[in-house]
């Protein structure tokens, strides 16, 4: 291999490397114990999400991203009573999201306030559009969940 390339392909690995170590001195990946540290990585979760959703995450976030949202996923399912629900009758993100609207009396007119339009949430709910990272963001701040329910 030329060493161009060689060189090239070193740099990448550096920056990926780089981009993830930064989030994991930010937040190390390791279980999720306390309240506290739910609500740091949930923060931290929306964040990336966020940014992955205008399509500006590097490879190392979104490595982190994914692996940070199964760890805020997995303590939602030993602290939450609906996540104990889904695991025991496996949801689609569709049904969590009905499920949520109905819990908190909302029709598609007041949650499309929130994500876009009463036609934009018709199409999600019959399943013919998913939900953009932007939509999960929104929802999961409104409802006080964790993205990965949406996921």
């Amino acid at each position: 291999m030329p060493s161009t390339q060689k060189n090239t392909r070193n740099i990448r690995r550096r920056k990926v490397a780089d981009d993830y170590l930064d989030l994991i001195r930010r937040f190390p990946l390791r279980p999720i114990r306390s309240e506290a540290e739910y609500d740091e990585g949930g923060d931290l979760l929306l964040e990336l999400a966020g940014r992955a959703s205008r399509g500006c995450l590097s490879a190392g976030e979104n490595d982190y991203l994914d692996m940070l949202g199964r760890m805020v996923r997995e303590y939602d399912e030993k602290h939450s009573s609906l996540l104990r629900d889904i695991r025991e009758n496996p949801m689609t993100p569709v049904e969590v999201l009905q499920t949520l609207m109905e819990e908190n009396g909302m029709n598609t007119v007041s949650l499309g306030k929130l994500i876009g339009g009463s036609g934009h949430v018709s199409l999600i709910l019959n399943a013919k559009r998913e939900l953009s990272k932007a939509n999960i963001r929104t929802l999961a701040e409104r409802f006080k969940v964790s993205p990965a329910l949406f996921i």
